[in-house]
């Protein structure tokens, strides 16, 4: 399970452990808080009080302080489990959904006609049209796309990146989607 953390200003800088968290929250970084409880941890007892402390973690913290790196100006990593999850397992070819075992990371223009490795020329492939396309252009092999591709931005990213979103967070992050977005559910 992870916590979603968040900017100050509410921007997301990285899925975080509980442990993580937990530092956060003692070091009264945390300025404010959303989601659901997920965790409570218990500490020692106070000498003079006898109570045991607690700290509570929520899903979604916004901690103190400026981020070093404009997250807007980040180009999300390039990984096939990302694609995939961005192009929702359709093939853009045949426009088949099929399992991750099944897919391939597609260039529209082949890494052998000096195309690159990045968001605007990949899309997600079954392995028999990949296959078939070969080293050539959709246009060379008369195989139209089905659909385009495009960089994710910051909020899809970070769904991109965590299979396991709880409710809430992804709630959140879909606020901040652009409408034009594969994620939408």
């Amino acid at each position: 399970m992870k916590v979603l953390k968040l900017s100050a200003q509410g921007l997301p800088q990285s899925w975080i452990s509980l442990e993580e968290a937990v530092l956060h929250y003692a070091a009264d970084e945390v300025r404010w808080e959303m989601g659901e409880r997920i965790a409570v941890f218990r500490g020692g007892h106070n000498a003079v009080s006898g109570l045991q402390s607690t700290i509570a973690i929520n899903s979604i913290i916004g901690t103190r302080g400026v981020p070093k790196v404009n997250p807007f100006d980040a180009m999300p990593s390039l990984t096939n489990s990302k694609l995939f999850a961005r192009d929702r397992c359709v093939c853009a070819y045949c426009g088949n959904r099929c399992h991750e075992d099944v897919l391939t990371r597609e260039h529209i223009r082949p890494l052998g006609q000096r195309g690159q490795d990045h968001w605007m020329n990949v899309v997600t492939a079954c392995k028999s049209c990949n296959h078939r396309k070969g080293n050539r252009t959709p246009e060379q092999a008369h195989m139209p796309l089905l659909y385009a591709p495009y960089t994710p931005s910051l909020w899809e990213d970070f769904i991109l990146r965590n299979r396991r979103i709880l409710a809430d967070q992804m709630a959140f992050l879909a606020t901040q989607l652009p409408k034009n977005s594969r994620l939408h559910t």
